[in-house]
């Protein structure tokens, strides 16, 4: 008889817990959702997805605003955007897969992997390594684009010369996505796959993630629409509206059909910043690279731990208190008191952000398609602000 009373105050005191926990996470979730609607109302923004992650599981995902201005309707959280230049660290976790297997090597010379002569004209004896183009340290630039691999290939023309700065390859930084739109290629020809279809099996598939690079593997109904925010016309004080950018989810089909070429048309992708996922999809993602390159709660492995830890490690500074390591960034600036390892992006108005602490077990991701850009300290207003409301609120105790 006792026993069955003590059994019972336990499962009292159990049942009054999770009471508890629920409670505090409902009342997280309201101040949560009122500081977001705020913050969007500050920057005009037209939607957000944000995503919390706190050792190894999801603990926040919500949608806020308008996937399409035009047609009213809201954002889901299985919604998809394009997020821009985050989109470089799932092509960097497809090439240390290949790394990890003895593919490639980090000081490789580009030249032997890429088809074509890749040197700074200014310093034909100075290899461009693989980690160069990874970190921006290459001193190739987009200044004649970056969508196209002739703009820098010697065999298309005297043209290249421009793509190339006028400081020594791997002595200063210059953020560049010609690079690893070449990196792209590299991987389709150490692969043998399509780039977009090698990244799905390696990357995608392995976390159960709902994404591609490629539009046309996707639902165009999940589609969230984006927006820039600019001047109605091009008179002096026209007001500021919202323009959408339809040219953000092209189907690549027709350029496809018409003769690809593995290794050389692989930048119809985009590996430098056409991945389409949602903010929820790509917290999950996220939590991978958390763990250094294994699923959390699994013994699946997407990369080694010292591929994971390499990417995350500083190769260069870019301003005091930043630095970059390979397709991810690392940050004292955009949360007072922590230093945040990942990356942003920007493109067609959308305006995302992923960042981490490996060692405190949490993880911020946001998406906007769509406000009024603001800058300071590197980022744009609306990604460090709704970081750091979500820091305070769900990490913060």
């Amino acid at each position: 008889m006792k026993s069955n009373k003590l059994i019972r105050y336990f499962l009292t005191l159990i049942a009054a817990a999770l009471a508890t926990s629920a409670s505090g996470q409902s009342t997280r979730e309201e101040n949560a959702a009122k500081e977001i609607e705020r913050i969007m109302e500050n920057t005009n923004a037209t939607g957000l997805s944000v995503a919390v992650v706190k050792d190894g599981k999801i603990i926040y995902n919500a949608s806020f605003g308008k996937k399409n201005i035009e047609q009213g309707t809201s954002i889901s959280n299985d919604d998809l955007f394009r997020i821009a230049s985050i989109s470089k660290s799932f092509t960097t976790t497809a090439l240390m897969h290949l790394m990890d297997r003895g593919k490639i090597k980090l000081d490789q010379d580009v030249s032997e992997l890429v088809g074509f002569k890749m040197r700074n004209p200014k310093y034909p004896d100075v290899k461009i390594t693989v980690k160069m183009l990874l970190s921006h340290t290459s001193s190739l630039n987009d200044s004649r684009g970056y969508f196209n691999l002739d703009v820098a290939n010697p065999e298309k023309g005297e043209g290249y010369v421009k793509c190339w700065n006028e400081y020594e390859p791997g002595t200063k930084y210059e953020y560049c996505n010609l690079g690893f739109n070449t990196l792209g290629a590299i991987i389709e020809k150490l692969s043998g796959e399509r780039f977009d279809q090698f990244v799905r099996r390696i990357v995608i598939e392995p976390l159960g993630l709902n994404a591609s690079f490629n539009v046309d593997s996707l639902d165009a109904s999940k589609f969230v629409s984006l927006y820039s925010y600019e001047p109605a016309d091009t008179s002096g004080g026209a007001p500021m509206i919202y323009k959408i950018q339809p040219s953000a989810y092209v189907s690549r089909a027709a350029e496809i059909e018409k003769g690809y070429v593995k290794g050389y048309s692989t930048p119809i992708f985009s590996p430098t910043g056409g991945m389409k996922i949602s903010a929820g999809d790509l917290a999950r993602y996220m939590t991978m690279h958390m763990n250094y390159g294994k699923i959390p709660g699994t013994r699946t492995r997407i990369i080694s731990s010292k591929s994971a830890r390499l990417m995350q490690s500083a190769v260069v500074e870019t301003s005091p208190g930043e630095t970059y390591g390979m397709a991810l960034r690392q940050s004292t600036k955009l949360i007072p008191g922590e230093i945040m390892t990942g990356h942003t992006g920007s493109a067609y108005g959308l305006y995302s952000a992923m960042f981490f602490q490996p060692e405190k077990g949490f993880g911020i991701v946001m998406m906007t398609n769509g406000c009024r850009p603001v800058y300071k300290d590197g980022f744009v207003t609306i990604q460090s602000e709704v970081i750091r409301a979500l820091y305070n609120i769900f990490i913060v105790k």
